[in-house]
Order: structure tokens, then sequence, then C-alpha cells
């Protein structure tokens, strides 16, 4: 029985996300609850995705280390600098401009190769540079993000760079572990039941970000609709921005860097912050797991067209 709830769970992952996010706005006391449990919750799933990443994919693209570099700059550095440059002329609070700018320097989430994956994009691209990107960006973020934001953000450097790494590092450590002790074939056997656990996870983790949100869509609804509409703009940019700098490579693996450039890791950032940033820059976080979940829904036919007509070599 738990073995077919687990599968069930796995198969319909989407949909116990989006619930997720609801279920937190529609019960305040649940989320704050939750609250405790936003950092374990996020690096389980973290580590579940590092096993699962087909880390074979490295040694494909060991012969191509100028591509890998070349795109983990443009996600680390060149994508928050250009974020950054984008909105001097840009009357926004504070808060929101700063989780602009740490948004773009965060590695992306896990879930681009997986959604490369099942829509024929770069898969293996995604992965390798999903894995070097999230390698690096304990010592990258901080010396990028926080200088461009002139260190406003109540946290030192050396700080904010140990929380980072030690998540990061935690999380490829436990991976290691299990890949050694499990061995591949087992770890392939019970695949459903790793992606099960990992979706309860974030469904726990989506439930703890949304603490207080409702409390401000009550009292400031204008302000938190506005906050939702610059994540859905803030992500659909950064993946045309993404596409349009690599569209030399390729449209299929033009939309692949695009599709990572604008769905970052916003958890780790949110949770090496803990509670030292702006309940605003906390918000935008929030809101902004939820066109995470949404768009790459949406583009899928794009993405299955483009594949279609532009095949892997």
């Amino acid at each position: 029985m738990i073995g077919r709830a687990l599968a069930f769970v796995g198969r319909h992952g989407a949909l116990f996300l989006a619930g997720g996010v609801l279920l937190g706005l529609a019960a305040p006391p649940l989320a704050a609850a939750a609250r405790p449990l936003l950092a374990p919750a996020l690096l389980v799933p973290l580590t579940i995705a590092l096993l699962r990443l087909d880390w074979r994919a490295l040694g494909d693209y060991a012969r191509r280390p100028v591509l890998i570099g070349v795109t983990a700059a443009w996600l680390l550095g060149a994508s928050p600098l250009l974020v950054w440059l984008a909105l001097r002329g840009v009357a926004l609070p504070s808060a929101l401009e700063h989780a602009l700018v740490l948004m773009a320097a965060s590695s992306p989430v896990t879930m681009c190769a997986t959604v490369s994956l099942l829509v024929g994009l770069d898969a293996a691209l995604a992965v390798v540079v999903i894995v070097v990107t999230t390698a690096l960006v304990p010592l990258t973020l901080p010396l990028v993000a926080l200088p461009l934001l002139g260190l406003a953000l109540a946290i030192d450097l050396p700080t904010f760079m140990f929380r980072l790494a030690w998540m990061v590092g935690a999380a490829f450590a436990a991976a290691l572990v299990v890949r050694r002790l499990a061995g591949p074939a087992r770890l392939a056997r019970g695949a459903r039941a790793l992606d099960a656990v990992a979706v309860l996870s974030l469904v726990v983790f989506a439930v703890a970000i949304m603490d207080g949100v409702t409390a401000a869509l009550l009292e400031r609804p204008g302000y938190v609709l506005g906050t939702l509409a610059a994540a859905f703009v803030a992500n659909l940019a950064l993946q045309a921005l993404g596409t349009a700098a690599f569209l030399g490579l390729g449209l299929r693996r033009a939309l692949t860097v695009g599709l990572m450039t604008g769905n970052c890791n916003m958890g780790i950032v949110l949770i090496a912050l803990a509670y030292e940033a702006p309940f605003d820059t906390v918000m935008f976080f929030a809101l902004g797991q939820i066109p995470m979940y949404m768009l790459p829904a949406l583009l899928m036919p794009l993405y299955r067209r483009v594949a279609r007509l532009h095949p892997a070599a």
C-alpha cells in the first residue's frame, strides 16, 4: 500500500506541488507551523535530485569545458549583472530589487533537467550545468550579488557564503554516500519512491514558504499581486534573454539555457539568508515558486515543437 501511494505521488508530482502552494496560502496556521521545516524540506529533495541525475553526462561534456564554463559564467555572473543594470532605471522597492538580483544569481533548479528530458531539450547539458553551478554557487552568489546590492541585507559575506556552502556541500556529500552504498541498480529500482519523497518534501517547502504571504495579500493585495506579476515577468524575461544569448548553439540548446536562466533555486538563497532578509524579499521568493511550477507546463508545446524541428545531433 505504501509503495502504491508513493508511486501515485511520484506520477502526479506537479499537482501535489501546486496544491502545496495553494494549501500554504489557504491555511496560514499550517504555513506558520511548517516554517521550521523549511531547510530540511529543501535539502532532502536537493539531495534526491543529485541522486537521480545521471552524472555520467559529466563525462559526455568533459571534452567541452569551454561551453560549460561559458554557460556557468552566464548563469552565475552575467545574468544577475544584467538584471541589476536593467533595474537601474526602474522605480522598484529595494526589497523587490534585491530579490530579483539574488534570484538571477542563483543556480538553476534541478527541475530544469527533468523538464529538458521530458520535452526533448538538451537534458545532458542541463544536468552538467546544474551540477557545476550548484557546486559553485556558494562561492559566486555572495561575491556577485551582495556587492551589487551594497551589502544591504544585514548579513556579512563570510556568514552568507558559509551557509550556502554548508547546504550545498551537505547535499552533495549525502548524495555521494548514498550512491556508493546503494549502487545504481538499487537506486533505479527505487526511483519512483525517491521521486515521491522529493515531491512530499517540496510540498512541505511550498507550504512553509507561504508563511505570512496570505496576511500580506489581505493587507496589501495590490503589492502582492504586483510582486507575483514581477515573478512571472522576470522568469519569462530571463528565459528569453538566456535563449537569445545562446542562439549560436542552435535553438534546442539555446532554449535549454533559457529554461535554466529563468528558473533559479531561490530556496537555497532564502535559507542562507535565514531571517535577515526583508519580508518583501522573502515574499518574492515565495511567489516566485508559482511561475516555476506553471510556466514549464504552459511552454511545453513550444519546447516539444523545437525538439521535433531540431533533433539532437
